[in-house]
């Protein structure tokens, strides 16, 4: 039988692109919330944050006995961004900030307070053995891209990177399994000084060295002499971050779950907290899905729960292994029902969400992540789940 082949694209954008700029103040806030509010758990968190050239306005609903400087807060992330000369067209020293921020509806705080999930909504979670944190290659990659675009830039190595930056990364697979790189996409912003003398492209020298740099330390292995390159394709990118485009919370969310491998629910993660099942039911999702393959109880595995605002109890369970399962959809929602706490409630105890740690997630995907805090990414019920498997 020939070998079946396909392509499958997915992106990434660095801490100081405009939308990442505000997902990572919108969980600046909702960090500060759960890390200053004696009794967190009566805290709501619903934190929307816009920028755009020379301005950025934090808005939301969020209900906390917390003081939170909003302004001095602001500026200390797009300070630790880069944003820190007129050169990059946003300046955290000069940028007007704008607070528009109101209390929680008391219609949803009733039932969310006893237990209801903030919302109703569908939830997706994703595993697979493609790399080793068990996520599709692409979105991995995407991610390593834009890391290691912000590393050279802090570390000087390629001193004329700004802070806006983007990645795509299409890799070939063949019977389902990722073979190499086919091509990959680089958009750094940069000042004028690689420019050639004609203003209006980066020089050749500029372009290999970030390929040399960037791309193929993080991709050495899986890119051949066939690989494309596309870097700063229109010719520069000078003109970036808000000066360039506007920016709001939660407009990228493929890059932050699964680079459009799976389903998305199409609730967005940063600036909620976790009694917000568009967040921590998410975050359930995976933490079901990775300890099942974890496991080896299925190769792939993708998992949506759904939900309806005041109620506790996810209304449906669906499973698909995509041909790779050890057991039957029916009895891999068996087990999910026994092993697993589904409630926002036992989500959150689980999961210990009532933590600071949100502003880490806002960038470089929330999944796919090697921080211990982060608690959705263990595999400490794969041994169990295993055991009571093999009893179904």
């Amino acid at each position: 039988m020939a070998s079946k082949k396909h392509f499958f694209t997915s992106e990434s954008v660095g801490e100081g692109h405009p939308d990442k700029v505000c997902d990572q103040i919108s969980d600046a806030v909702l960090d500060q919330v759960l890390a200053f509010d004696k009794d967190k758990e009566k805290s709501r968190v619903a934190c929307e944050t816009y920028v755009t050239m020379g301005l950025l306005i934090v808005g939301g609903e969020i209900t906390t006995n917390a003081y939170i400087d909003i302004q001095k807060m602001a500026r200390g992330i797009i300070r630790d961004i880069g944003y820190t000369h007129p050169k990059y067209g946003f300046d955290y020293e000069t940028c007007a900030i704008v607070n528009t921020i109101h209390s929680q509806s008391p219609d949803i705080a009733q039932g969310v307070n006893v237990g209801g999930a903030g919302d109703q909504g569908i939830m997706f979670g994703y595993a697979c053995r493609e790399t080793e944190e068990l996520m599709p290659l692409p979105i991995i990659l995407s991610h390593k891209l834009v890391k290691r675009m912000a590393d050279t830039r802090r570390n000087g190595t390629l001193k004329y990177l700004g802070p806006d930056c983007k990645s795509q990364v299409t890799v070939e697979y063949e019977n389902d399994s990722p073979k190499r790189v086919d091509s990959v996409v680089i958009a750094c912003q940069h000042t004028d000084e690689i420019l050639d003398k004609s203003g209006q492209q980066i020089t050749e020298k500029a372009r290999q060295e970030m390929i040399e740099v960037i791309a193929q330390p993080v991709l050495k292995g899986l890119i051949d002499k066939q690989t494309k390159y596309y870097v700063n394709q229109t010719g520069k990118f000078v003109i970036g971050g808000p000066q360039s485009d506007t920016g709001m919370t939660g407009r990228k969310i493929i890059v932050d779950t699964y680079g459009g491998v799976v389903p998305h629910g199409g609730g967005a993660f940063s600036g909620k907290d976790p009694t917000k099942v568009d967040r921590s039911a998410a975050y359930m999702c995976r933490y079901i899905a990775k300890n099942i393959v974890a496991a080896g109880l299925a190769d792939k595995f993708l998992v949506q729960l759904s939900y309806v605002i005041g109620y506790a109890d996810p209304l449906s369970i669906f499973v698909d292994t995509f041909g790779t399962g050890k057991l039957s959809d029916d009895k891999f929602v068996k087990l999910i029902r026994e092993s697993f706490e589904l409630t926002p409630k036992g989500i959150i105890k689980t999961l210990d969400l009532l933590r600071p740690i949100y502003l880490k997630t806002a960038c470089y995907g929330h999944f796919g992540r090697t921080e211990p805090e982060l608690k959705w990414e263990s595999i400490d019920k794969a041994a169990d789940l295993k055991k009571k498997a093999a009893k179904l």
